[in-house]
């Protein structure tokens, strides 16, 4: 299992070091990992809006659409069209598993190289189409990229970045996400007038961040962690001289040996995950996954042009109102930034759980009163106020379970365990949001505005679990957090008395 050293606060050891010019160009290009995931998250949506894509790969949608008695909420309903979105969230659960064992036996750096050139090839692919199963082989191989860059580039920003970063730059990642979303947006609103050949423009652009991590992984080191765990010891220690901007590494470099040994220990940490004492973490972090998806981000940021449309937005101001969704997006990530480790996570997760379930409701009181199935969309009034209710629910979502369903997951778990238990996390985050995107127009069909209102009932249940469950972390040193959190919660403690983890001291 790849050791991960992770610095957590109050107690633990100051290191010597700065942040160097050489660690901002490794995080940028890094960060274009996210930027793609991003990026193929938002795309989808404009793409299967776009008239020319519906008319020559989906023409029973193109029909649908413009048929004067349309359903107003199943006029995109297809399983198919619903599988050029999800089917990329399938193959990176798969991906990820693969990517675990090459991100430890090979470095994170090949791996981010690997993910570039799965990008690529998926770009290839999907802006090349010329039938269905050519785009969809295309989304499959953007999938394998998300996998094995999900994989790498949160662990290659942990170890490059000095410690008293490391916690901004695990949030960074998913503001690298957000902008990548916002750009996709922007892409789709200036290409959907572009006839007949719009939707290749969006597909292929997705190639330069691609490009760019593929060129720019070849410059960055590889993290002094991933080096020494493979046996280049000397070469480990060379390269965090370079990346802290000091001679003097010992210090830091004696903490990464001691926790690359404390993880060859343990021989199998999926079996350690299994037992009471490993219970509270995993349950936390796999609930976190499922009600991140469970909010409806997702099936929002997926289908944002099609969700305007259907409230009567023509595909320009459709595309517009999801730029404008995306760039809340990115802003509230950065209010997250600023604020989690002040106010705390509990705090952050609750008040949004308000925000995102008052959000829904309007939304769900507004489309069941006044769409109807057939006939007229809303007025403009009322369909500027879903955008609001829609931006409202997205800046919610964005400071809280979006960067935080990441976060807790990554400093929660011992160090023995905390690479098998992420890739846990990683598994169930990808394999719901393959289930929503797979399911969520179907829905929107079956349910109608209920389907806000479904959203909202899981609300309510991420809200009772955060209250009752999920304690606070903020300050909480990582090496601490048996004693500090688990063994005073009064649910979890009865978990703690099997507590025979080896003396780990992490950093």
């Amino acid at each position: 299992m790849p050791a991960v050293v992770v610095s957590g606060s109050g107690e633990n050891q100051e290191f010597e070091g700065r942040i160097t010019a050489y660690v901002i160009v490794c995080v940028i290009i890094a960060a274009f990992g996210g930027l793609m995931f991003g990026y193929d998250i938002g795309i989808s949506g404009g793409v299967t809006s776009m008239d020319d894509f519906l008319k020559k790969f989906f023409p029973a949608v193109f029909e649908k659409k413009h048929h004067a008695l349309e359903n107003n909420y199943c006029k995109y309903d297809n399983q198919f069209l619903q599988l050029f979105t999800s089917c990329l969230y399938l193959a990176a659960l798969i991906a990820s598993f693969v990517a675990s064992k090459v991100c430890s036996k090979y470095g994170r750096k090949l791996t981010m190289q690997i993910a570039s050139i799965f990008f690529i090839i998926g770009v290839i692919l999907t802006a090349g189409g010329i039938n269905i199963e050519m785009i969809i082989f295309g989304r499959i191989f953007l999938g394998f990229g998300v996998g094995f860059a999900n994989q790498a580039v949160p662990l290659f920003l942990s170890e490059i970045a000095p410690p008293n970063l490391r916690g901004a730059l695990n949030i960074s990642f998913q503001l690298f996400i957000t902008i990548g979303i916002l750009v996709s947006n922007l892409i789709n609103y200036f290409t959907t007038n572009v006839h007949p050949h719009g939707w290749r423009i969006s597909l292929g652009i997705a190639g330069v961040p691609a490009l760019m991590l593929c060129l720019g992984s070849i410059l960055i080191c590889e993290t002094p962690t991933s080096l020494i765990e493979r046996h280049k010891v000397e070469e480990g220690r060379k390269v965090l001289r370079k990346i802290r901007g000091v001679e003097n590494v010992d210090d830091e470099f004696d903490s990464i040996i001691h926790a690359c040994e404390m993880a060859k220990q343990v021989k199998d940490p999926f079996r350690k995950l299994m037992k009471p004492v490993s219970r509270p973490q995993l349950v936390i972090s796999i609930c976190l996954q499922i009600f991140q998806q469970f909010t409806g981000i997702n099936a929002i940021m997926f289908y944002a042009p099609v969700l305007f449309q259907t409230v009567g937005f023509g595909n320009d101001a459709a595309l517009l109102s999801s730029v404008i969704t995306g760039l809340v997006n990115v802003f509230s990530t950065v209010v997250s930034i600023y604020v989690v480790d002040r106010a705390g996570r509990r705090i952050l997760l609750l008040e949004a759980c308000v925000q995102m379930f008052i959000s829904q409701v309007i939304i769900g009181i507004i489309l069941f009163k006044e769409l109807k199935t057939t006939g007229d969309n809303l007025s403009k009034g009322e369909a500027i106020f879903v955008v609001i209710s829609v931006c409202t629910f997205v800046m919610g979502f964005a400071w809280s379970w979006g960067p935080l369903g990441w976060l807790i997951p990554s400093e929660i778990f011992p160090l023995e365990t905390r690479s098998a238990g992420f890739a846990f996390a990683v598994s169930t985050n990808m394999l719901f949001t393959f289930i929503i995107g797979q399911a969520f127009l179907s829905m929107l069909c079956q349910m109608q505005a209920g389907i806000f209102f479904f959203f909202a009932a899981w609300v309510i249940i991420m809200g009772a679990f955060t209250w009752f469950l999920l304690p606070e972390t903020k300050g909480v040193p990582v090496d601490a957090m048996v004693d500090k959190v688990w063994k005073q919660h009064w649910f979890w403690r009865s978990f703690m008395i099997e507590d025979d983890r080896p003396d780990v001291k992490v950093v």
